[in-house]
């Protein structure tokens, strides 16, 4: 890019966000007040991830920094929520979590909303064998238990592998596709006949042309919604297969946590599993209350 054309692009640029922020969903979502609120949460723990991705909060979270059990004092603010039976500071460990929970839940969220869109706007649009190759494929992965589903790919992919983060990315997203390619393909089928698409084949465009520059811009209202959702669904998955330790090794995670907060609450130590439990319950929340405010913000037909 030349010099002179760099203020032509920030222009545009600066144009687009306007442009965004003017539109109709835009409006629609800044009237919801308890939306904000929830995107103000969400937007908390995203910069509680980044500091811990720097290096300024969590590098010490295997540090004992106490002898055995503290309860929750003021002495610290690494003692706020007191420390685990190996001394390390429950906050510093919810804090660092949070990295982990962003950073599975984003590339799930990516890979899932990615695959099942390509995948979906693949088979919608050019239907016949391969449409028919697509429905069976998602209709056989969504015939097993999700859970039981995730948990057989973690360990299978586990014994290739090792046990770790890469573990769950697979897996995911191996699964966390069938969704958005549904509604997707649903959506394609809709399109594929209007009038701009006809215009499109018209003037000699060609398919992939059709499909990426017309037809699946027209879906992202959805993908977004679904984006949305699978974050959280990863998120939760993510807890509940580093629970029964296929996912998450060496580090923190609320499902670690809450693994190792068993043997701790027969002695009635609660604080650990209550720390996890309640940053969990409060991502997984505002991401759910945000994701329905979302839809209901780029849905055309809604007022």
């Amino acid at each position: 890019m030349t010099a002179a054309a760099l203020p032509e692009a920030r222009g545009r640029f600066a144009q687009t966000l306007a442009d965004m922020w003017a539109s109709r969903p835009a409006k629609k979502l800044r009237r919801d007040r308890f939306a904000l609120v929830c995107l103000s949460v969400i937007a908390l723990y995203a910069l509680v991830a980044l500091l811990v991705a720097t290096g300024l909060i969590g590098s010490d979270f295997a540090d004992r920094i106490a002898p055995n059990y503290t309860p929750p004092n003021n002495e610290s603010w690494k003692h706020w929520l007191g420390t685990d039976r190996q001394g390390r500071s429950i906050i510093v460990r919810m804090l660092y979590s949070t990295k982990v929970a962003f950073g599975v839940g984003f590339v799930s969220a990516l890979i899932g909303a990615t695959v099942g869109t390509l995948m979906g706007g693949v088979a919608g649009y050019y239907g016949k064998r391969l449409d028919a190759a697509v429905v069976w494929l998602y209709s056989t992965i969504q015939s097993i238990p999700n859970l039981l589903l995730l948990i057989a790919l973690s360990y299978a992919v586990s014994q290739w592998l090792g046990r770790g983060i890469l573990v769950v990315y697979v897996a995911f997203g191996a699964t966390f596709w069938v969704g958005p390619c549904r509604v997707v393909r649903g959506e394609v089928l809709k399109l594929r006949e209007s009038e701009y698409v006809q215009a499109a084949r018209a003037m000699g465009y060609s398919n992939a042309r059709i499909l990426l520059l017309h037809i699946l811009p027209n879906t992202m209202h959805l993908v977004l919604v679904y984006f949305a959702l699978l974050f959280v669904g990863a998120i939760k998955s993510e807890v509940i297969l580093s629970y029964l330790g296929l996912g998450v090794q060496g580090e923190p995670s609320w499902g670690v946590m809450i693994n190792q907060s068993r043997a701790e609450l027969i002695s009635g130590y609660y604080w650990q599993i209550g720390a996890a439990t309640v940053a969990m319950f409060g991502l997984v929340l505002c991401f759910n209350v945000f994701a329905d405010a979302l839809q209901d913000a780029l849905d055309p037909k809604s007022l």
